[in-house]
């Protein structure tokens, strides 16, 4: 089979992984919304700050607001810049899986979508949260996060759905990309 034969192929299956990230942003807002809650869609949320056990004191939702970038790091001053970084990051990585799907792996593939959809949750909370709830300026909003882990002390920061799909796209990638002539392009198939 020719490249001009398997191209649109290829290009519709790929179209089909974007649910993986439409998937990922529609869970996280969700998640967002009932912990946080909202008088639009009727969620009371829970109080910032308080944790409700789900595994005893291993596995937690704990809601806290993250006022900058990840791991809670904050630059006040940076603020629209990282919030306008995710914009653009995550129009570049679309763009990217576009023009390159038949150059592109499988798992890499997935991995871009898993990462693209995380940053495209997040960005939801950064530009929009804050002007939804009233809190901030538009660019300005604080990202929810509410997945905790831990043992009396918590064992990483608290995250949320959009993290998780970065972290394990990123994981995926490097994996990925350490043993990329295990896995063939859709270039490399044979016809």
């Amino acid at each position: 089979m020719s490249e001009q034969q398997l191209e649109p192929t290829v290009k519709r299956s790929f179209r089909n992984l974007y649910w993986i990230a439409v998937v990922v942003v529609f869970f996280d807002q969700l998640t967002k919304v009932l912990v946080k809650g909202s008088s639009v869609f009727g969620f009371p949320g829970m109080p910032i700050h308080s944790s409700k056990p789900l595994l005893g004191e291993i596995f937690r939702i704990t809601y806290v607001e993250n006022p900058g970038i990840a791991f809670g790091i904050n630059f006040p001053a940076l603020k629209i810049f990282f919030s306008l970084f995710s914009v653009v990051a995550a129009i570049a990585i679309f763009i990217y899986l576009q023009r390159n799907s038949l150059k592109l792996a499988f798992w890499e593939r997935i991995a871009l979508i898993l990462i693209m959809g995380g940053a495209v949750g997040n960005l939801i909370d950064r530009c929009f949260y804050g002007v939804f709830y009233g809190e901030q300026p538009l660019f300005y909003g604080h990202v929810v996060d509410f997945i905790d882990f831990g043992y009396k002390e918590n064992w990483f920061p608290v995250f949320n759905i959009a993290d998780s799909a970065v972290s394990i796209g990123v994981t995926i990638l490097v994996i990925t990309l350490l043993f990329k002539k295990t896995e063939p392009t859709a270039q490399e198939l044979p016809s």
